[in-house]
Order: structure tokens, then C-alpha cells, then sequence
């Protein structure tokens, strides 16, 4: 073989191995490339869905963040609208009529009476609770009662109603006191019924 031949041998060798080489090499690119490509779609995918429960995360916590305050606000205007009902249940019952104050409080001190001769505190501005209303009061009372009950000198710091004491034992029944007990039991109702909501 000439020389030529050889190098020529040599060279096609080189080329044939070269182009080899060269094509295991894009074979590698082009299996990179979809190895990437798909490792890039499976990043997208899972960041999407990570996005996706994360806004709903998001979501959820502002919901339920604005029915917490919704139903605080809800709270709120009802528990103003009942402080204004009974401030003016309270009202109403002190601006009664004569007739119908005194028959509210004589069936009050009656059902309150315990023994029959128990002191009557009323308030300083009370005028219509007076000496002549317990004389009938006494008289109204069944047996099993004294009918000794009396009016005292004493005024009580209340606006309506009355204190009966006797001894160191007093039931208070002021309107402000009956005000408060009915708004316990509508407040426990109330209650109640907001948080079965």
C-alpha cells in the first residue's frame, strides 16, 4: 500500500469516527433536551399546582376571615339593637300610667314577698310607690303572710321598681334588675341561635 493510501485509510477512519463521535453527540443533546423539556413541564405543572392550592389556601383563610366578620358585625348591630330595645323596655315601664305601674309592682312585691313583713326601698324619684300602694298590697296578701310590709325612709340608688330587705337579705326588683335578667335569657337565646348559624 502507498503511502497515500494509508494516510487516505487513516483520514476516512478518522472521518468515520469523527462523524461517530459527532452523532453520539447530538444524540446525547437531543436526549438532554427532552430530558429537560420534560423535566420543565413537570416544574410547570407542579408549580402550577402548588399556585393553585395556594390561592385556594388563600381563598379559604379571606373567606373565612370575612364570615368571621361578617358574623361579628351581625353580632355587633344585634347586640346595639337589643341595648336599644331594653333601655327603652326599661323606659316604657317607668313612664307607665299610674294604674298600670302600680299593678305591675303590687304583683312584683307580691310574688317577691317572702314572709310579708319585709321593708320596701324605692327610689328617690319614685312617687307613685307609696304608703297608701303597700297598705293595699298588705291587704292583697294571702294567708301564710304577715301583711306587715312597709315602706321605708330610706331611698335605694334606682330609677323604677323596688328593693325589698329584710334583715340582710335583699331582692332587688328594680326595672333596671328585670331589664338585665330578661336580657340574659334573650342573650343566652341569642346566643344560641348565632352560633347554630
Amino acid at each position: 500500500m502507498k503511502a497515500e493510501q494509508v494516510v487516505e485509510k487513516i483520514l476516512s477512519q478518522a472521518q468515520q469516527e469523527a462523524q461517530a463521535i459527532l452523532d453520539q453527540a447530538r444524540s446525547r443533546i437531543q436526549q438532554r433536551r427532552a430530558d429537560l423539556q420534560g423535566s420543565r413541564q413537570n416544574y410547570a405543572q407542579q408549580t402550577e399546582e402548588k399556585a393553585k392550592a395556594a390561592g385556594e389556601d388563600k381563598l379559604a383563610r379571606m373567606l373565612a376571615a370575612a364570615r368571621m366578620d361578617l358574623q361579628k358585625k351581625r353580632l355587633a348591630a344585634r347586640v346595639d339593637l337589643l341595648n336599644e330595645v331594653f333601655e327603652k323596655a326599661r323606659q316604657k315601664i317607668n313612664a307607665l300610667p299610674e294604674e298600670a305601674y302600680l299593678d305591675l309592682m303590687s304583683r312584683l312585691i307580691m310574688k317577691a314577698a317572702q314572709t310579708g313583713d319585709e321593708e320596701v326601698l324605692v327610689g328617690a324619684q319614685e312617687t307613685r310607690l307609696n304608703q297608701k300602694c303597700i297598705k293595699q298590697i298588705n291587704q292583697k296578701l294571702g294567708p301564710g303572710f304577715k301583711g306587715n310590709l312597709r315602706l321605708s325612709d330610706e331611698k335605694a340608688d334606682i330609677d323604677g321598681g323596688f328593693i325589698l330587705r329584710r334583715g340582710k337579705v335583699r331582692i332587688n326588683a328594680s326595672t333596671g334588675v328585670l331589664i338585665d335578667q330578661m336580657r340574659q335569657d334573650l342573650e343566652i337565646d341569642l346566643a344560641a341561635e348565632l352560633f347554630a348559624e
